[in-house]
């Protein structure tokens, strides 16, 4: 009885009003998280990137400073590059992992049992090993049964069987044979 469907106490729009209410939460909170998602990658940039000032540069300060940039914007890259490959190379691997779970979850099905024929001391031998050598005779113990061996009629000329039993000579034979 412990396993029978317990009926819901909730009625169904109760259920439905607390899905909306459940659902509203959800998407509020997804968008606090964006905006603190856009919050934290502000402070990053800042902390990472200062603010340009070329006001009062000369033409060679601000060869120097496009220079620097690019070195920069070459390194970022570089990472960027480098993040990519290991990205790409750590999914080829989980692929790589799942298709082995897959491989081996399918190699290792359980079989099918099906029935052998075998003989009692073929059966030990296989569980005993090399200690089976007497052989042990299990039909021994039975009981043994005679059969009445049934009374076979001759067979013969069906012939003469007819002109025997022809006219009422015949059919008194037939009432007299069922009687006995």
């Amino acid at each position: 009885m412990a396993d029978a469907p317990r009926k819901s106490k909730i009625s169904s729009s109760r259920k439905l009003g607390l899905k909306i209410r459940m659902l509203a939460v959800a998407a509020q909170m997804l968008e606090e998280e964006s905006e603190q998602k856009m919050k934290d990658r502000e402070v990053s940039l800042s902390e990472r990137v200062p603010p340009l000032t070329m006001s009062g540069l000369s033409l060679q300060e601000l060869q120097d400073l496009c220079k620097e940039l690019h070195r920069k914007i070459d390194v970022v890259d570089e990472e960027r590059y480098d993040i990519g490959l290991k990205v790409s190379k750590n999914d080829k691997e989980i692929e790589n992992m799942n298709l082995k779970i897959i491989e081996l979850q399918s190699k290792f099905k359980k079989p099918t049992l099906r029935r052998v024929k075998i003989s009692a001391e073929a059966m030990l031998s296989v569980l005993l090993g090399s200690k089976h050598k007497e052989s042990i005779d299990f039909k021994a113990n039975l009981k043994t049964v005679k059969k009445e061996e049934e009374k076979k009629e001759e067979v013969t000329d069906w012939r003469k069987n007819v002109e025997a039993m022809s006219g009422m000579e015949g059919r008194k034979k037939l009432f007299d044979a069922s009687g006995n």
